[in-house]
């Protein structure tokens, strides 16, 4: 239980981050609303469902130092005195986890959209883009890029757009360098 209610808060917490915002924060993805909004945000959607998830599993957290102190601490001469208070807290973890889980899945998980042209803005701004023309325009020329859209805040992409022949590509060899789905794509090794 402890085991499923770790990986469960992480989700939870991931989501929550992922989900903030909506301008200021990561914001990569929108969160359904199941409740009329913040008292001290107009307009944001809060992430209660990750946040009760979370408690659900801070609960089961507790119970499993509870499982843990029983099984230690009541077996004397293999008859253990604190088997109903174990046995209480394993199956009120199963039931928690398993209520709580299902009810994050239809009241959150269903309904989170991607906020696209967030995450494209993110990936053209990022530094990173500018590993996919190392083949073509060599490192030296890639690393004064990326200084300089650090420095500026220009994107990569916009800052080779503008100088295509001092770089020696085409428009159509800088794109397909910069092209982030092809950047992320698994390589099959050929031997």
């Amino acid at each position: 239980m402890k085991t499923i209610a770790t990986s469960l808060f992480k989700i939870a917490n991931d989501v929550r981050w992922l989900g903030s915002g909506p301008q200021c924060a990561i914001g990569e993805i929108s969160l359904p609303a199941t409740q009329p909004g913040s008292s001290i945000m107009p307009g944001k959607v809060n992430p209660v469902m990750c946040e009760s998830l979370m408690q659900v599993c801070a609960r089961v957290f507790g119970n499993d130092a509870t499982v843990t102190w029983c099984a230690a601490a009541g077996s004397n001469f293999e008859l253990n005195v604190m088997m109903p208070a174990l046995a209480t807290a394993l199956l009120e973890s199963i039931e928690l986890l398993t209520n709580a889980a299902k009810i994050f899945c239809e009241r959150c998980v269903v309904g989170i959209e991607a906020r696209k042209k967030r995450c494209s803005d993110f990936i053209e701004r990022s530094l990173a883009m500018i590993t996919g023309l190392n083949s073509k325009i060599g490192y030296d020329k890639a690393v004064v890029i990326a200084k300089e859209s650090a420095k500026t805040g220009i994107p990569v992409r916009k800052l080779c757009m503008d100088r295509l022949s001092e770089l020696g590509i085409t428009e159509a060899e800088l794109n397909e360098a910069l092209d982030p789905v092809r950047m992320c794509a698994p390589t099959v090794a050929t031997s």
